[in-house]
């Protein structure tokens, strides 16, 4: 997919600021905790968890439920909120987890997933999606619509409950194949404020393409940039094995009166190849994932088994149970019998 795709509508994950300056406690009241209570309604509430080190921590909570952290040493500090940030920090450069120390990112994580946890009690239930997706589950916007989508939209996954597809994801995630990405692939889910069923659920099929690359034994890695300009969603290796991938997702027709899903499947799949892979010049196998297909829809498409407008492809199903079903177009250069029933 193209490198400028999560700049179009929406805010990145959560992330710190960091401010290399000293902070004393009244610095911390005056210039953070008194700007939030005046905007907001603040509370000083005190941290969670205890933290290694000499840092000094800070836990403020606002009255419509933001959340705000503030760790500091003698000579610099880190802010992460999903709230309005102080004029203060402004100036201050953001920083991705990993480049911050760890006693400081292990303690906002702790306090973070508590807080997750404390108000979507269901969600301790599944640990490693908790952790992957925290940077948009306690993001600004995207709290609200990134819980809901699996909570009442069952991650996409038509005619299934909330733990089918919860614990699906979650043992794609606990292999420990993207944890490497965290930051980008959390941020496939987006932060904006209502949920975007359609656009979630192909971010899905990215966790679901890497399931079925790594269960028939590739390593693999996203976002690979190619001569184009753009990015492709996999590098998948094994051995002497090297192949791009690209992954895209129909939708099955919203009522009897739009064409079959037959031709969602083609459709969305000449979208893909008439642009993004027309323009790679090929090399890619496609991934057609039509994992939101009712059964009755997937029968159909399995039983006419469409072309796709581009080989090699893969066309597939995966069921929250583990189970993905599936054909082939052209001389596909990965073994996929682990991974795929074909049909």
């Amino acid at each position: 997919m193209p490198t400028d795709r999560q700049s179009t509508s929406v805010a990145r994950p959560l992330r710190f600021r960091y401010s290399p300056q000293t902070w004393t406690d009244d610095r911390v009241h005056r210039e953070i905790f008194t700007p939030l209570d005046s905007n907001l309604g603040a509370t000083d509430a005190g941290p969670w968890y205890a933290i290694s080190g000499t840092w000094k921590t800070h836990r403020f909570e606002m009255a419509n439920g933001d959340v705000a952290l503030f760790a500091r040493s003698s000579d610099d500090a880190y802010w992460m909120g999903n709230t309005e940030t102080p004029s203060s920090l402004w100036r201050t450069d953001k920083v991705p987890w990993e480049a911050v120390p760890y006693p400081v990112s292990r303690w906002a994580q702790r306090e973070l997933l508590a807080t997750l946890h404390d108000r979507e009690p269901w969600l301790a239930d599944y640990p490693y999606l908790s952790w992957f997706f925290l940077p948009v589950f306690m993001s600004k916007d995207g709290r609200e619509s990134t819980r809901a989508f699996f909570r009442e939209h069952a991650a996409g996954f038509p005619d299934a409950s909330r733990r089918e597809t919860t614990a699906f994801i979650e043992g794609i995630l606990e292999t420990g194949a993207l944890d490497d990405y965290r930051d980008v692939m959390a941020g496939k889910l987006g932060t904006s404020s209502h949920v975007d069923r359609v656009r979630m659920s192909a971010a899905m099929a990215e966790f679901i393409a890497a399931k079925i690359l790594v269960d028939a034994g590739y390593d693999v890695t996203p976002e690979i940039e190619v001569t184009t300009g753009h990015s492709l969603d996999y590098r998948a290796r094994n051995g002497d094995t090297n192949v791009l991938v690209e992954v895209t997702r129909p939708q099955p027709p919203a009522n009897r009166a739009a064409p079959g899903p037959v031709a969602a499947v083609r459709d969305t799949a000449e979208t893909k190849t008439s642009g993004q892979l027309a323009e790679h010049g090929g090399g890619a196998t496609l991934f057609v994932d039509c994992s939101s297909f009712p059964d009755d829809a997937w029968r159909m498409v399995r039983g006419e088994q469409p072309d796709v407008r581009h080989r090699p492809a893969v066309v597939y199903r995966a069921r929250p149970d583990g189970r993905v079903e599936g054909y082939r177009k052209g001389s596909v250069p990965l073994e996929l019998e682990a991974a795929i029933s074909f049909v």
